[in-house]
């Protein structure tokens, strides 16, 4: 049986995984690499704040996911097929690594964020 989310540890090693897979997958990178230009080492603490926030109520990630997606797609098209795309790698990946009450509750949280990211683009 595999364990819940508990922790930053745990945090880390979703974030981790699940953005080694999005950088494997052609269809999306490019918008993290070549159109956002992320700086990884910059972009991966921001993405354990905001995750272990959403799952914790910790208050460590302070921005503003909302707008920053709105001028992306401002300089890319981002559409639905996108959005499923990402969602498909981010529940798999929990599924892979954890299972129980967090990890459901971190898949329903960030499907209600991609639900409303799309309809502010």
């Amino acid at each position: 049986m595999k364990k819940d989310i508990k922790n930053r540890n745990d945090i880390e090693l979703l974030v981790n995984t699940f953005y080694e897979r999005i950088n494997a997958e052609k269809s999306i990178t490019y918008i993290f690499n070549e159109v956002a230009h992320v700086n990884w080492e910059i972009h991966l603490p921001h993405m354990y704040d905001f995750f272990e926030n959403i799952l914790f109520y910790t208050g460590k990630y302070e921005g503003n996911p909302y707008s920053i997606h709105h001028q992306l797609s401002k300089n890319a098209t981002i559409d639905k097929k996108h959005f499923n795309k990402w969602l498909k790698i981010f529940n798999s990946t929990v599924d892979e690594l954890f299972e129980g009450e967090k990890a459901t509750s971190l898949k329903q949280k960030i499907l209600n964020i991609a639900i409303n990211m799309q309809k502010k683009k």
